[in-house]
């Protein structure tokens, strides 16, 4: 890891017409480390999805965004699609029902990096087996209803990474998975941010199952930062009260299987 990626200073962000209504993030500041892996843990309400939303220009139309972001990590905001890679809660609402999966994962690719048609599928069936989705040449023909929820969140995944972006966003995209399934997606993000040197913002409620392969992690509670350091000292020695007694109360940390079955 080297050098800042995006720094965050006093962002805000609220939703709806009240310019008085309650903040979903509340002067956030936050440097994101260009090739680190970093989890945003918080509960439901905690901002953290906002966050994610902010960093990539997702917010709904009528929100009102405080603060400044920098990108010297990039040089410029990023672009959609060709920057960065965003995977959702949902496989199935960001997959297209009636385009083979063949085309969606070329389409980035096509329109991203410049790839002819033929280019852009042959470099879709190649990402089809790097997210180990069996028979990959038989895969690029079916449809999203025809794979189970594991094998469409791997597609997601495969048609976030197609343009190849330096930053990867993951807004809980294992929550609606069994854990066995869970931990495959999570060894599988770990290892293609390795390999392709991507910088990676893992958003979770789950702290125990982040905590087996990030690198930091930034906590938050009702729109704010908390606490943010290395996973270790946070873990072992958290500054803030919220984020001992999240840990505290997550038995699942004590837990050898799931986080070591994510471990190199």
């Amino acid at each position: 890891m080297s050098g800042i990626f995006c720094s965050l200073r006093q962002l805000s962000v609220t939703y709806g017409r009240d310019r008085n209504g309650a903040a979903a993030l509340d002067g956030v500041d936050l440097d994101i480390v260009a090739g680190e892996r970093l989890a945003i843990i918080g509960e439901s309400g905690s901002g953290k999805s906002t966050l994610a939303r902010a960093l990539a220009g997702l917010l709904p139309e009528g929100a009102k965004v405080g603060g400044e972001m920098f990108w010297p990590g990039l040089g410029h905001p990023p672009s959609a699609g060709r920057d960065f890679g965003f995977v959702f809660q949902d496989p199935g609402s960001s997959l297209n029902p009636v385009l083979t999966i063949g085309e969606q994962i070329a389409e980035g690719a096509r329109r991203h990096l410049g790839l002819s048609w033929k280019q852009a599928y042959v470099r879709a069936e190649e990402l089809l087996g790097r997210v180990q989705i069996p028979q990959p040449e038989r895969a690029m023909r079916a449809f999203p209803h025809q794979l189970s929820g594991g094998q469409r969140q791997r597609v997601a995944i495969a048609a976030a990474i197609a343009a190849k972006p330096a930053l990867l966003i993951a807004d809980e995209a294992t929550s609606a998975l069994d854990v066995v399934v869970q931990a495959e997606i999570v060894r599988l993000l770990d290892g293609l941010v390795r390999e392709d040197g991507m910088t990676l913002l893992f958003i979770t409620h789950d702290i125990a199952l982040a905590s087996g392969f990030v690198d930091r992690i930034a906590v938050f509670r009702k729109a704010r930062l908390v606490e943010a350091g290395p996973v270790r000292s946070v873990l072992s020695a958290p500054k803030s009260d919220y984020t001992a007694a999240l840990i505290a109360s997550h038995r699942d940390l004590a837990t050898p299987p799931l986080i070591a079955e994510v471990l190199p």
